[in-house]
């Protein structure tokens, strides 16, 4: 069963929850595109090209694009994965290499792990690292992990430093808009692997982090000039969800966007409590 899923035509995650019971007969599916496939919970068996492997929480599903595949469920059912699926041009963006993509498990490996609660983090709202930054991360690392490349630290041309910023700027003027990795990476004119590196190498934070703030920053301005319901300013600010907008907020400024602006209209006990309780 499909919980979430956040589709474009460069990079798509999917929430999946299976509901199969035990000992369920396993039906044939198909990898539409080269994924990577993150066993956040559960447990169950993946048979492709002649091979069974077992998955269990920590380990990772690989799947190549055309190849056929069943999910067994012999020992236990009720796994969770968060999948990553990319395009043609984006998987070979991130590892050109053929055999990087050969579907099969992956034994848990820390190096992916802590990327893919990190993913799973950002799925659920509680980390400003976009989802498609998350998934990009979680396959790149799997890629060095499997093929022993280190990632490389070249400084960005001149040319890719002037876009990361004229992106930066892009993104700043339409922050109460909904803008994903891809659409920001179409503006810099580069691949999306290759945007999210080289922006967070030349403004120091990522696209979706830089877009948060930009936002955040938005939503301080109004919440100190006008009285307009906060419910507005999230919105108004480009936040989708006034949940995600109040717990951002308090993340960012320590309070919540109701004492903000009590501070900012003169309670300044509010922040002198605040230094008083952390001294």
């Amino acid at each position: 069963m499909t919980i979430f899923a956040q589709t474009d035509a460069a990079i798509s995650c999917v929430d999946y929850r299976c509901t199969a019971r035990l000992h369920e007969r396993p039906f044939t599916e198909c990898h539409e595109r080269h994924s990577v496939s993150y066993v956040r919970k559960g447990s169950f068996g993946y048979r492709v090209r002649g091979e069974a492997f077992v998955l269990v929480a920590g380990s990772t599903l690989v799947g190549h694009a055309g190849d056929e595949y069943m999910c067994t469920h012999e020992h236990v059912c009720g796994d969770e994965c968060l999948s990553f699926q990319f395009a043609p041009d984006v998987a070979e963006s991130i590892g050109a290499r053929k055999e990087v993509w050969l579907s099969r498990g992956v034994p848990p490996l820390p190096q992916l792990m802590v990327l893919g609660e990190l993913a799973q983090a950002a799925l659920g709202g509680s980390s400003d690292v976009g989802v498609d930054e998350a998934g990009l991360s979680f396959a790149a690392r799997f890629v060095e992990v499997v093929t022993g490349r280190p990632p490389r630290a070249a400084d960005p041309a001149p040319r890719d430093r002037r876009r990361a910023v004229e992106t930066a700027l892009w993104l700043d003027e339409r922050a109460n808009e909904a803008i994903d990795l891809a659409a920001a990476a179409r503006h810099a004119g580069l691949s999306a692997f290759h945007f999210l590196r080289v922006f967070e190498r030349v403004v120091g934070v990522t696209p979706h982090q830089y877009l948060v703030r930009a936002r955040l920053r938005r939503a301080a301005r109004l919440l100190a000039a006008d009285l307009r319901p906060i419910t507005d300013v999230a919105f108004d600010a480009g936040f989708g969800d006034l949940s995600n907008f109040v717990r951002s907020f308090r993340r960012a400024a320590g309070v919540s966007p109701r004492r903000f602006r009590q501070a900012a209209r003169g309670e300044r006990k509010i922040y002198q409590e605040r230094l008083a309780a952390s001294s």
